[in-house]
């Protein structure tokens, strides 16, 4: 087991201690489970509330914020140095592919670029163009005339098909599909043909794509998503749809076909999407939010339709209140009903 002084984990990441630098750190923790001889972090100054009832040897801070509980290590970026004491005490394995394996499949017309690795019984098939430094894990499938530029990582099991295009140092998750025929039918005679189906997917540089995503090749011409943006888990994106660069896109988000996107835009969880709407640069859609029509750029929304956050959070307040009202609503029936009665039996008497 490994251990280190705090004094030491201090020069480790150019950071500053404070208390007693002879204290022992053995591992790292979370802030709930963090024993004595662990190390744990406080990102920002505002959490401090989070170490209320933690255990931890010493916590790693941000510079100039003191804890009176705690040694700390000051340092100017919390997340990377922790990612740096994380991997001292527990080096990640390699999670590269080495060669190229006598169980793959490559087709004889397919270019393989230097330093590419090819793992075990994944199939690259006619006319694929694979790039420098590649990494192409076991059991994926590239169909034919595809292409990967230099630096990409294809993990376990995803399927691009055909003619899928894919940029540099892009990451594609286990179980990915990239380029399936999208969800286009000529409904008539009384049953659904499937549409043609022969555009294809473009991927741009330093896209990440989560495990079992799916994004659908264009009815014609390509489905784009654009350089930098990442796609989570579970994400559906149909064909034509044309995604901006940097777009964060949050899992179970489906988006329907020939949709387009600016460019950091930002879509939580189970976000949905309606087909041909454009969704303007900077937009945020809140969770669960139900997107309808045309976004504006740097617009704010959520909700089901979609609605701008103040005046969600105002509907919801008075969906909250409808039980009350609901109440006071029938007390004033009762009111007007008696009402009505006296001025019935007045009218009776005259």
């Amino acid at each position: 087991m490994r251990s280190l002084k705090l004094a030491e984990l201090a020069l480790m990441v150019n950071g500053e201690f404070r208390g007693d630098g002879e204290i022992l750190i053995t591992a790292v923790a979370p802030v709930q489970s963090a024993s004595s001889s662990d190390i744990t972090f406080l990102e920002r100054a505002d959490r401090k509330n989070l170490l209320k009832k933690c255990q931890a040897g010493a916590v790693i801070v941000p510079c100039g914020v003191e804890l009176e509980r705690f040694a700390t290590i000051q340092v100017s970026n919390v997340l990377e140095s922790f990612k740096t004491i994380v991997n001292y005490f527990s080096p990640p394995r390699s999670e590269g592919v080495s060669g190229i394996s006598e169980r793959a499949s490559i087709h004889a017309t397919a270019k393989i670029g230097a330093g590419a690795g090819i793992g075990d019984f994944a199939v690259v098939e006619a006319d694929v163009e694979i790039g420098d430094n590649v990494q192409i894990h076991s059991g994926v499938l590239i169909r034919a005339g595809s292409k990967i530029g230099d630096d990409s990582i294809i993990f376990p099991n995803a399927t691009l098909y055909r003619s899928t295009i894919v940029g540099k140092r892009a990451i594609i998750h286990s179980g990915a599909v990239i380029g399936a025929f999208g969800f286009g039918y000529d409904s008539s005679g009384g049953v659904h043909k499937l549409s043609p189906q022969l555009g294809n997917v473009v991927i741009g540089d330093d896209v990440e794509i989560g495990s079992c995503s799916t994004i659908d090749r264009a009815t014609y011409g390509s489905t784009i998503i654009g350089d930098g943006t990442k796609i989570d888990n579970l994400v559906m994106i149909a064909h034509n749809c044309k995604l901006g660069k940097h777009n964060l896109i949050c899992a179970h988000t489906g988006i329907a076909g020939s949709t387009t996107t600016g460019d950091y835009v930002t879509m939580a969880g189970r976000v949905g999407v309606r087909d041909h709407v454009h969704i303007g640069s900077r937009a945020v859609l809140g969770a669960m939010a139900g997107i309808m029509n045309d976004i504006p750029e740097d617009a704010n929304l959520v909700g089901i339709p979609a609605t701008p956050v103040g005046e969600q959070f105002r509907i919801q307040s008075a969906i909250a209140k409808l039980p009350e009202m609901r109440k006071e609503l029938k007390a004033l029936q009762k009111i007007v009903e008696q009402l009505n009665n006296e001025i019935k039996t007045i009218k009776e008497k005259q």
